[in-house]
């Protein structure tokens, strides 16, 4: 996810006077936030990162880990970034108080969500980005070989992304265990995201023969393939890093196909 949010996103945080970026609910240790901040310097080296977690023991816990660009905030989906008011007396540092942040990441967050309160979230989110901001949700499993993430404007929903290790995939829909929240539910016939995820099977299905050359070589095939038929983000270097991102309005529930 990293990975895809530097090269996508990086334009945006170059452009950006304040890049600061969100990573919300890290969880029990503050290291997705230490290596999204170095990820993300190495595309704009101005950027900073705040880590916000809903638990203040997590965020006092985090904050000996604070350094130049990092910093840890106690909140939810506020996004608390202006003033301290909700931050534990004596932990961390003050931010500005007209920030808005140009990346919202939230991985594995809205998994304990009902389907029905994921809009609503979504929203919340978004409407605290800048103008040219980038909210990215997604899941993935306990190491990071299955992600499967939403990226949204202040809009709304733009593109969903399958990402993966190569080397552990049996076959596509082995990534329908790590859907969004959005979308897991509706891994069911008559749904799009369904159909997309058969089609993807048989396209690697199909793409067999390439496997003599790598698992990497099979999936541009299977990839390339889908594109027939499905609005397939076109930079094969995405591919290549066992990625493909599709457009939301493709896999939107309810649309049938």
């Amino acid at each position: 996810m990293d990975r895809w949010i530097a090269a996508v996103h990086g334009p945006a945080l170059r452009r950006s006077p304040d890049p600061v970026v969100v990573d919300l609910g890290y969880g029990a240790a503050p290291w997705t936030a230490v290596e999204l901040l170095r990820r993300l310097r190495a595309a704009e080296p101005r950027t900073e990162v705040v880590g916000i977690e809903i638990d203040p023991a997590r965020v006092a816990a985090a904050v000996p880990y604070e350094e130049d660009g990092l910093r840890f905030r106690h909140g939810g989906f506020e996004i608390p970034l202006p003033g301290s008011e909700t931050r534990p007396r004596g932990v961390g540092t003050a931010l500005p108080a007209d920030r808005r942040p140009v990346l919202v990441r939230a991985a594995n967050v809205l998994r304990q969500y009902e389907e029905g309160e994921v809009a609503a979230v979504w929203a919340r989110l978004c409407a605290r980005l800048a103008p040219d901001g980038l909210l990215v949700e997604g899941t993935c499993d306990e190491i990071g070989r299955r992600h499967v993430w939403v990226a949204l404007g202040p809009e709304g929903p733009r593109t969903v992304t399958f990402a993966t290790r190569l080397g552990s995939l049996g076959r596509p829909s082995d990534l329908a265990e790590r859907l969004p929240k959005a979308l897991i539910h509706r891994n069911v016939p008559g749904e799009p995201v369904h159909a997309f995820l058969r089609d993807f099977d048989r396209a690697w299905a199909a793409a067999a023969p390439y496997a003599s050359f790598g698992a990497r070589q099979r999936w541009v095939r299977a990839v390339r393939d889908l594109s027939a038929d499905w609005p397939v983000g076109s930079d094969a270097r995405r591919w290549r890093q066992g990625e493909v991102t599709v457009e939301w309005a493709a896999l939107a529930p309810g649309g049938g196909r």
